[in-house]
């Protein structure tokens, strides 16, 4: 009986899979005689709705003259349709996933898999391409649009596009079965602490913190690891930043989207085919300096310009915000260490940590938890140096308590009584707290 179901549920798959490659071939057919009736020119010229029509009317009358034997409904042809436009005019099978607001990540794996990542989940689409071929000339259509080239002898590249979303390719003979492709979206609207606090990603009480700590012009350093948030939560802190400062940001592809008027956006370049014309972090950073900036955000540190970001929280420049990778705030601490080291400035350790721990003020890390949703996991301060160690007080955390038979994630955000250094700036510069915040009966479940 097991054996019988197991024959049938096979048949069903390859005779499934046979209806696919089936309307690959249709489509691919179409894609093909479509683009010899098609002026290309006109292309650039004609708005997306008038073409979108146009190539509508061209695969009616295509499939009209000449025929096909596989039939479809009205459903059917309506997709035929659509796809058939995103082969044309956008990223082919990516395009729907592009313009969803709940996708934050599309994952290429070869041509045959394409995952998306909805609310930190997840998931593998019933979309492919029709074989490597396919991806590579949709590849090439995103690395061309940003002056960027991909092949055998640049087998990666790293960009961005028009709307602001990151791109990541990596092609064979690097990537062993085929190229893989991924995609970071960001949303046309940025989060605000709203939000993160609707989200539960922290509470009301850690949003006026964070708020005041901007304000006050602390120098933030945020960690976390891979998709825990940290660009967005950069994003909400920028947001109190007052609008009389000129701020700097400095990234290697440009995904923060700040709100102030004087914003000046810089961006890392990479080396040209014949390996010159780099511009790194660290070029940025040290220009930056002579900008006048009043604020320096650094996207992510993750190399040598850690020591220059040091160096400009150090002689004035307060207020900066900076991101980095690590799996809590003591990794992050040590991975800034080692980053600096990497600048070969033969400083001795002591001295580097005595650097570090006199130029952060607050560490806020970030985590994405078992359910996929984000939390600030910690909030603490930096007080100084015991011996030859940096010395932190946490002063607020969340702990997770339990993972429901739905899957999700409850815990409880706790403040530990601690009264950070930080609230005396904060009553110079006129912010009230009140005198309980810091009480550790306040804490909030989730």
């Amino acid at each position: 009986m097991n054996l019988a179901v197991s024959l049938e549920n096979l048949n069903k798959n390859q005779s499934s899979r046979a209806m696919q490659d089936e309307y690959f071939e249709l489509k691919t057919w179409i894609h093909d005689r479509l683009l010899d009736l098609v002026d290309l020119s006109q292309v650039e010229i004609l708005d997306q709705t008038t073409l979108r029509a146009q190539i509508r009317q061209l695969v009616q009358k295509i499939l009209a003259e000449n025929g096909h034997k596989m039939p479809l409904n009205s459903v059917e042809r309506e997709r035929l349709f659509a796809e058939i436009e995103d082969e044309v005019l956008g990223l082919g099978p990516l395009e729907p996933f592009l313009k969803d607001p709940t996708v934050s990540d599309i994952l290429v794996n070869t041509y045959k898999q394409i995952y998306v990542e909805r609310r930190g989940k997840l998931e593998l689409t019933d979309s492919r391409f029709k074989d490597d071929e396919h991806l590579m000339k949709i590849i090439t259509r995103i690395t061309t649009a940003v002056g960027r080239r991909i092949d055998e002898s640049s087998p990666m590249v790293d960009a961005r596009l028009a709307d602001g979303s990151r791109v990541n390719v990596i092609i064979p003979p690097l990537s062993i079965d085929g190229p893989v492709l991924s995609i970071r979206g960001f949303a046309a609207d940025p989060l605000e602490l709203k939000d993160l606090l609707d989200y539960q990603t922290l509470t009301p009480e850690i949003g006026e913190m964070i708020k005041g700590i901007v304000k006050t012009r602390l120098n933030v350093l945020i960690s976390g690891g891979t998709g825990t948030g940290k660009t967005t939560f950069l994003n909400v802190l920028s947001r109190f930043i007052p609008e009389t400062e000129r701020i700097v940001t400095i990234e290697d592809a440009a995904e923060l989207q700040l709100k102030q008027r004087h914003v000046v956006r810089l961006e890392t370049r990479p080396s040209n085919i014949e390996g010159k014309g780099e511009i790194t972090q660290r070029d940025l950073v040290k220009n930056c300096l002579r900008m006048r900036p009043d604020r320096i955000i650094v996207g992510e540190v993750r190399g040598q310009e850690a020591f220059d970001m040091l160096q400009a929280m150090n002689t004035g420049h307060d207020g900066s915000l900076t991101t980095i990778h690590a799996n809590s705030p003591r990794d992050a601490l040590i991975r800034l260490e080692s980053m600096v080291a990497m600048a070969n400035l033969d400083i001795p350790a002591e001295f580097l940590r005595r650097y570090i721990a006199s130029a952060i003020d607050v560490i806020i890390h970030l985590s994405r938890l078992a359910d996929g949703s984000r939390k600030v996991m910690n909030l603490q301060e930096i007080t100084g140096m015991e011996g030859s160690v940096i010395t932190t007080q946490e002063i607020c955390s969340f702990r997770q308590t339990e993972f429901d038979k739905n899957g999700k994630v409850h815990g409880r955000f706790v403040m530990h009584g601690v009264r950070p250094k930080f609230i005396d700036k904060f009553r110079v510069n006129g912010i009230d707290i009140p005198v309980d915040l810091f009480d550790p009966s306040r804490s909030l479940t989730v």
